[in-house]
């Protein structure tokens, strides 16, 4: 009985030493992460399909289901908001006469598609994901309450924000800044198929220059394509800083989260 004893204590002590060991490593680790709560901003095409631009690729999904999990990895807390140009552009219906608000209730219902099809993609890499809707849809997603969202965050689930902000006349934009300031964000990174902002379109000049870093105000003046001005402002207001930076560069999320330059940094 003495020896059981003794090898039991022993054992719950190695226990104990690997438990702490984990947890001081997994601590030191997230200490050198520069943020560790953020919101990933999304373009609804980064779903589609290379070739056709329209629709969902469920190899598209996959590719950013696989970045999203890398992210939560390293231990930091990731929420997403997704656009919808993938599915819908409320200007199309625009030009056909249809009415602003029932284009724009379109556009959201498409984002929530978009979420559930990364939803999917993200959960069947073993990763916990909740979906919540500005728009009340309660058979196929939570509705969208900041309290619940962030205590997702905090146990270590990803959430992902659909429906925009639950109001026409908003953009996908004004929403992602809009979730980043309520769950209390260290950043918004709005991940794009280009590596930062330029002062021009480097498609159309091969001469544009891209910029490291940016003040609001220089966004807002120079009407510099980051994100809509209702975005910026919020995020100005609020001083919330915005990372753009290309999406499809492997590392550029990882070097963005260790505060190494990468993209263009949107700031006080």
């Amino acid at each position: 009985d003495v020896y059981k004893r003794q090898t039991n204590s022993r054992l719950a002590g190695q226990i104990k030493l690997q438990v702490t060991l984990y947890e001081t490593g997994r601590e030191v680790m997230t200490q050198k992460l520069q943020y560790k709560r953020v919101l990933l901003k999304l373009s609804g095409e980064a779903l589609a399909s290379p070739d056709r631009k329209f629709g969902i690729d469920p190899l598209r999904a996959e590719e950013i289901a696989r970045k999203v999990c890398a992210v939560h990895e390293l231990g930091v807390e990731v929420a997403v908001v997704i656009g919808a140009g993938n599915l819908w552009r409320g200007r199309i219906g625009l030009e056909r006469g249809m009415d602003r608000a029932t284009a724009d209730y379109m556009g959201m219902l498409a984002t929530v598609m978009n979420a559930l099809a990364l939803m999917d993609a993200i959960e069947q890499s073993g990763v916990v994901v909740r979906v919540q809707t500005a728009l009340e849809m309660q058979a196929v997603a939570e509705p969208y309450i900041r309290r619940r969202a962030i205590r997702h965050l905090e146990k270590n689930r990803v959430v992902i924000f659909g429906g925009g902000t639950g109001n026409p006349f908003f953009s996908t934009d004004t929403a992602a800044a809009l979730r980043a300031m309520d769950i209390g964000a260290d950043v918004l990174i709005k991940a794009t198929k280009v590596d930062g902002v330029y002062d021009s379109d480097p498609e159309i000049n091969p001469d544009a220059k891209r910029y490291d870093r940016l003040t609001y105000t220089e966004t807002l003046i120079q009407r510099l394509e980051v994100m809509d001005s209702t975005a910026i402002s919020l995020c100005m207001e609020n001083d919330l800083p915005i990372l753009v930076l290309d999406l499809w560069n492997p590392e550029a999320i990882r070097m963005a989260l260790y505060g190494e330059q990468v993209g263009t940094l949107v700031s006080a």
